[in-house]
């Protein structure tokens, strides 16, 4: 069924409510965007569904929540999960709570038990608390970091994580077999009740959550020392962290700790900033003027789910704010766990960090001072968190910390997915260490430059949107795996990796051999210096992504390098 008939359909029958048809009625003529909104069902791709809030089967509205909904609920049945149940959470998006709602009631209509948090809560909480009530599977309904007409389905199975192989294709095969929107099954919220199907949960997650979270402090005495002078200024971005963040320092003992009053209350509308991503600078303008304001050590940002997180830390040479990439906070707790835990003689032998391909070179030296394994993983938490799993499993190793470069990081293995509020806790207890030593953050990351390199990374995103955007990113990619280049800049080509063809090419020698991770579309090059690129199509959005990294004699060596590379780069992509 073409669009236009889709279009008609979801106009004239009797199932669909009648918001959703007057909203498409004033589209009536409008070919264009009839086409987006009916040339396809929305993706559910292998974490879940994420796209514009709307009518239309490429939109988020209930109906396409309804269906994801009804092929993961097949797929819990024939696992035999039901008992097991679902935890469902949402976050201060537009219809989160209506989305989640939805959800639980198709889950309970299929006499699947459900767990709904009673109000919004970070992503990190769901992927505890689906592990603490012993649940089969977990749904979080948001869409991370996009801008405010979106809204998403991630989906997270019983180890704790987001789904990967071979679930991701058994449920996304589920969902595509649903094709009749009436067919799905949903149940009045009451009855579900008062079935003993939909349970609605909160505090006593929230307070397991905590008491988990502070079992992972290495410096509590520390914590004690500085808790008075210590500065920091946080903004949760209008999103879910503004209460377990304050919880969690507040527990801890940390006194001055102010909140961005204007960013500080869930709105869906993001009012104070033009994208809800601590990545983007603009999106600190007011947590910066509180900091000069209140003289703060340290500036953080949560993502509206709060599962990733931005830092800003003063120099203390200069007393300007300075921003840290998410390699750079990554590697601050990174190090700081390590050098604690083998101060303390508790750094297991071993003991392994899990970070992904695109995420910098840094870790590879810091790992390696600390005697550590460093295991790369594709782009995507869901694989730093499959590798816990796989730890737990063959008992090779124990998880010390995961990390990936776009702000997203890891401490314990109560949650299997990036915890911007974990991340909050160990940053700021890092940050009370190093002032003991009179070291702001800033001038720690220096430190670690000078010990380890100084290694810098940049990302180059070309967003293109529609059916043509979608074909013009197939041929990007077609075109660099097709030609690889053998000289990027002035740098050699070493070593190409294709992971959609699952090999890895030595540049010098012409051998092949295969990646060692799952079939994924791709291409990646080791380049001459310790630098490298990588060319990959987001998996959430519209845009095709270009990482690049360096490593430098100095800072101003890096920054040279890395423009560098990053203009030969994008030299390269077909017009």
């Amino acid at each position: 069924m073409g669009a236009a008939e889709n279009y008609k359909l979801w106009c004239e029958n009797p199932y669909f409510d009648e918001a959703t048809k007057a909203e498409l009625k004033s589209i009536a003529g409008n070919e264009k965007e009839i086409e987006d909104r009916f040339y396809r069902d929305l993706a559910f791709g292998t974490g879940g569904l994420r796209g514009v809030i709307g009518a239309g089967t490429n939109r988020m509205n209930i109906y396409t929540v309804r269906k994801a909904s009804q092929g993961l609920a097949n797929f819990i049945i024939e696992e035999k999960g039901q008992e097991k149940g679902v935890a469902v959470a949402y976050d201060s998006r537009h219809m989160s709570p209506e989305f989640a709602m939805e959800a639980a009631r198709c889950f309970c209509a299929n006499g699947i038990r459900t767990y709904l948090f009673e109000s919004l809560r970070p992503t990190p909480e769901l992927s505890f608390a689906l592990r603490t009530l012993g649940c089969i599977a977990g749904v979080v309904v948001t869409a991370s970091h996009n801008p405010p007409e979106y809204n998403g389905y991630k989906v997270y199975w019983e180890d704790g994580a987001q789904i990967t192989a071979p679930k991701d294709e058994q449920i996304i095969s589920r969902v595509n077999g649903i094709t009749d929107y009436a067919s799905v099954k949903t149940m009045d919220e009451q009855e579900a009740k008062e079935a003993g199907l939909l349970t609605m949960i909160g505090e006593e997650i929230d307070a397991k959550y905590m008491e988990e979270l502070k079992k992972l402090v290495l410096n509590p005495d520390v914590i004690r020392e500085q808790a008075k002078s210590l500065k920091i200024v946080y903004t949760p971005l209008h999103g879910t962290g503004n209460l377990p963040v304050r919880r969690v320092l507040k527990e801890l003992g940390f006194e001055q700790v102010y909140v961005v009053p204007e960013q500080e209350l869930p709105d869906g509308r993001f009012p104070t900033v033009s994208y809800p991503n601590p990545e983007d600078k603009k999106a600190f303008a007011l947590a910066l003027e509180l900091a000069k304001k209140v003289d703060a050590d340290l500036v953080l940002a949560t993502d509206p789910d709060a599962d990733r997180l931005g830092v800003y830390a003063k120099d203390s040479k200069t007393g300007e704010y300075m921003a840290f990439t998410g390699n750079m906070s990554g590697m601050i707790i990174c190090e700081y766990q390590l050098s604690q835990k083998k101060k303390k003689g508790i750094l297991p032998k071993d003991g392994a960090v899990v970070t992904t391909i695109v995420s910098g070179n840094m870790a590879q030296a810091v790992t390696k001072e600390y005697g550590a394994q460093l295991i790369e993983t594709l782009t995507g938490f869901k694989y730093i968190g499959e590798q816990i799993k796989f730890f737990e499993q063959n008992h090779d190793h124990t998880f010390l910390f995961g990390f990936e470069e776009s702000y997203g990081c890891l401490v314990g293995t109560h949650a299997r997915d990036k915890d911007a509020v974990v991340a909050v806790m160990a940053l700021c207890e890092a940050a009370a260490y190093y002032k003991s030593k009179n070291l702001t953050l800033w001038d720690q990351m220096l430190v670690l430059f000078e010990k380890y390199g100084y290694y810098k990374e940049g990302l180059h995103t070309l967003t293109l949107k529609g059916i043509e955007g979608a074909q013009k990113i197939q041929e990007i990619i077609k075109s660099f795996r097709s030609n690889p280049p053998r000289q990027v800049g002035p740098w050699k080509t070493l070593a190409f990796r294709d992971y959609g063809e699952n090999r890895i090419i030595d540049c010098v020698t012409e051998k092949e051999r295969e990646t060692g991770l799952p079939v994924s579309n791709v291409l990646y090059f080791e380049l001459e210096e310790d630098a490298w690129c990588c060319v990959r199509p987001s998996g959430t959005e519209p845009k095709v992504k270009f990482y690049m990294g360096v490593k430098g004699k100095d800072m101003a060596d890096a920054d040279r390098k890395l423009q560098e590379l990053t203009d030969a780069m994008t030299a390269m992509i077909p017009q």
